[in-house]
């Protein structure tokens, strides 16, 4: 396994990492459950996980399958889970739950790391 190049993913469905850095992002939960299962076997430097992901979409699949993973023994490999969420209650929980699981959890709402590209969504 090569630890030279650093691997992350970002799960958010509308705001991108700032500075360019190179990361895999899924804009769902279903696209977020299937990139983590990709990592299943390696190691992920960072995890950074958005709350709220747009209509009634939320980052609670991607949650479970790190719980199941952790319940059943065999969690997934993370450096630091960095939950970047503008929902305060939502990332609170987050973290609690996946602290408990034995993950290592940052809590970082309003990051200057993420943000929207275009600047923010306008609603019309």
């Amino acid at each position: 396994m090569d630890r030279s190049a650093t691997h992350v993913v970002l799960i958010d469905d509308l705001r991108s990492f700032l500075d360019g850095r190179h990361a895999q992002v899924a804009r769902t939960s279903p696209a977020g459950v299937e990139l983590l299962n990709r990592y299943r076997d390696q190691h992920l430097d960072e995890l950074w996980l958005d709350h709220d992901l747009g209509h009634d979409d939320t980052i609670w699949p991607v949650v479970e399958v790190l719980e199941r993973a952790a319940f059943e023994e065999r969690p997934f490999d993370i450096g630091v889970i960095i939950v970047h969420s503008a929902n305060p209650a939502g990332a609170a929980k987050i973290a609690q739950v996946l602290r408990r699981w034995g993950y290592r959890i940052q809590v970082a709402p309003g990051s200057p790391d993420v943000g929207y590209l275009d600047g923010p969504a306008v609603a019309t």
